[in-house]
């Protein structure tokens, strides 16, 4: 007998997560494109060559509009990973940091290969997808924390001095896991993230996002968000860069009208993790609009991709999919992917049931996200 979903989730409950999943991965991807474009420009070389108001629309990056960096790419990675959780939840075998560390490998793959290895049968179908083998400026503790197989741990993570955004950025996904409780949420990000940054601040950066964007998705206000990833620091050790930058960015919201100066402020020049949360998190809080958010967000003389992602990620998840600018969606490399799977996901996650059980599966469904 075939099992539905609908008792769970209703289909206009359904439809606004879809849209929410949708959004969420999509902004993230927009705004890291966006940002790829000033890269490593000064503030006032960004001035210099698009005005006073700094970039206010896409640049080409890497040869052309659109292109995303390894945020993104990693990004879809961790989506596949926690897709592959759910469907291997019915074989008994429920470790979800185990299968989104898998795919995290399987993204490393894809930079050091010229192209798809046909020959591996766990890669499913997003492995396959020929435009995501390329170099696009990953953080070196990402190649390194996953250049070999082994799993670190919280208690002996990979990279403990790695403090950058490279393992933050890739791990807006995990918020998306609305039925779970937050501090289950954050746990699981955290222990992801310390596969490749094993500084406090850079992997409680990751567990604080993944909460952020789990309040947005379930329809909850930026800043009860940001009050409740609060809670969830509060009694791990080393929180306290990462604490001190989101209540700074809480603040920055009462000094006045937003600028690039306030963004400064909060660090964005420097690449921490806990910088680029905390400019994320302010231009989520006082953006007008996505466009406005984003324009607020990469307009500085940090890691501008970063700060782009991780605020179309939260301004994404909080407004839906069909906020995101549909000029900066239609240039935009891999979208296809990026819509693929984030339906995957959402169908995954309200009707997993109907596509896999103990007892039957649907052969389509394991090609795509094979179980081995």
């Amino acid at each position: 007998m075939t099992t539905t979903a609908a008792a769970v989730w209703g289909r206009a409950e359904q439809q606004d997560f879809r849209a929410r999943v949708r959004g969420c991965l999509l902004g993230g991807a927009i705004g890291d494109a966006f940002g790829a474009g000033i890269a490593a420009h000064s503030l006032e070389e960004i001035r210099a060559a698009h005005g006073d108001e700094g970039l206010t629309e896409p640049v080409p990056a890497y040869g052309r509009r659109g292109a995303v960096t390894a945020a993104t790419q990693m990004t879809l990675f961790t989506v596949d990973g926690l897709v592959r959780a759910q469907v291997r939840r019915d074989t008994g075998a429920w470790h979800p940091p185990t299968d989104v560390h898998r795919a995290h490998l399987r993204w490393a793959a894809t930079q050091r290969d010229w192209g798809p290895d046909e020959r591996r049968k766990d890669n499913g179908w997003l492995a396959c997808e020929e435009w995501l083998y390329t170099r696009r400026d990953p953080a070196r503790a990402c190649l390194t924390g996953f250049g070999d197989e082994a799993l670190g741990t919280l208690d002996r993570p990979k990279n403990p001095d790695a403090t950058d955004s490279g393992a933050l950025v890739r791990s807006a996904p995990f918020g998306l896991l609305v039925g779970w409780e937050p501090q289950l949420v954050c746990q699981l990000a955290v222990e992801c993230a310390a596969q490749s940054h094993g500084d406090p601040s850079a992997y409680l950066s990751a567990g604080a996002l993944a909460v952020v964007v789990h309040g947005l998705a379930r329809g909850e206000s930026v800043d009860g968000s940001v009050q409740r990833a609060l809670g969830q620091l509060s009694s791990r050790p080393g929180h306290e860069p990462v604490t001190a930058a989101l209540q700074q960015a809480l603040g920055a919201v009462r000094q006045g009208m937003p600028n690039a100066a306030r963004v400064i402020a909060l660090g964005a020049d420097v690449d921490r993790a806990e910088n680029q949360l905390a400019v994320a998190v302010y231009c989520a809080l006082v953006g007008e609009d996505i466009r406005h958010g984003l324009r607020l967000a990469v307009n500085h003389g940090g890691p501008s991709a970063a700060t782009g992602a991780l605020t179309g990620s939260l301004l994404g998840a909080l407004h839906g999919e069909t906020a995101l600018p549909p000029a900066w969606l239609a240039e935009l490399e891999g979208r296809s992917t990026v819509l693929e799977i984030s339906d995957d996901f959402a169908m995954e996650m309200t009707q997993g049931a109907a596509l896999h059980s103990p007892s039957e599966s649907s052969p389509g469904w394991l090609a795509r996200y094979p179980r081995g």
